[in-house]
């Protein structure tokens, strides 16, 4: 690899007019400047397209036509990304400050070195107002832990920069998942072990609050979807935890409305995650004595 990576960016739009210029600025902005932006876009009909034809110097590649969803989009896309570390992101996500590819660029060199396939960091969940109701982003013991053993969602693709040998071992995205087909990609490559790099206290991405990821029930279902398909064990208490969590998120976001619901939600996610890992201490323990 260089000692200037190319970093892609990958980002899937429908009808996403309303925020669409302020990512495609986020990446155009970053003072790193060995980077491409790719694009694809579902066929949308509100005027995205006319931004797409604005900015079409920022974008080393763009395509509307319609697709099979954001999966589907971002195994398009792939095949044209030439970066030796690639970032997805959606039309409503946007690159926290304009260093941040420069301040993740020496860890990415670093992970590299130790053959690591992805290095990632914190994602603020933003409201239409921009202002952070959390942030997301955990050290990889307990993200591994939480993804593999527990089967629950405690990452956010937005903060992961992948490196492209990681595609190249495991393949694409599996088209038929329509939410939780990063979950699965993550199963796939890491359900055997296998080392991530976190930075803690790099905020990578805002996350508007609300999209795809917000129906929490077929989220929940997908997840275990996923894990049935990798052989993995679906019925664990922190994945019955997530599911009634998810049943009920509607009543949350209708009494204390979604900035609290959603902090709550992060709250029982993190309390899971800390009750999983404080049994697996206390069980090694044991094992110990």
């Amino acid at each position: 690899m260089t000692s200037k990576p190319l970093i892609s960016v990958i980002v899937a739009v429908y009808n996403g007019a309303k925020t669409l210029q302020r990512c495609i600025d986020s990446v155009s902005n970053q003072t790193y400047l060995n980077k491409e932006l790719i694009i694809i876009d579902g066929g949308s009909t509100d005027g995205t397209i006319d931004i797409l034809m604005t900015n079409n110097d920022k974008i080393a590649y763009w395509k509307s036509e319609p697709d099979n969803g954001i999966y589907n989009a971002w195994n398009k896309a792939l095949g044209h990304a030439s970066g030796d570390w690639i970032l997805f992101l959606g039309s409503d996500d946007y690159l926290w400050k304009k260093s941040v590819f420069e301040e993740i660029m020496p860890h990415m060199i670093k992970a590299e070195s130790q053959g690591i396939r992805m290095v990632y960091g914190q994602v603020a969940r933003v409201t239409e107002d921009d202002e952070i109701s959390c942030v997301d982003g955990f050290s990889w013991e307990y993200t591994w832990r939480s993804i593999i053993r527990d089967g629950i969602c405690t990452f956010t693709h937005q903060g992961m920069f992948h490196h492209r040998s990681l595609f190249e071992l495991y393949g694409k995205f599996d088209e038929s998942f329509k939410i939780a087909g990063d979950y699965e990609l993550l199963i796939r490559a890491f359900k055997g072990g296998g080392d991530a790099y976190f930075i803690n206290g790099l905020i990578v991405t805002g996350m508007q609050i609300g999209g795809i990821t917000s129906n929490c029930v077929k989220l929940v279902k997908e997840t275990a979807r996923a894990r049935q398909s990798n052989q993995l064990k679906v019925i664990t208490i922190p994945w019955l935890i997530s599911y009634a969590w998810a049943i009920c998120y509607p009543f949350l976001n209708y009494v204390v409305g979604d900035r609290n619901a959603r902090y709550l939600v992060n709250f029982g996610k993190r309390l899971v995650m800390h009750l999983s890992y404080r049994k697996k201490v206390v069980f090694e323990h044991k094992n110990d004595q």
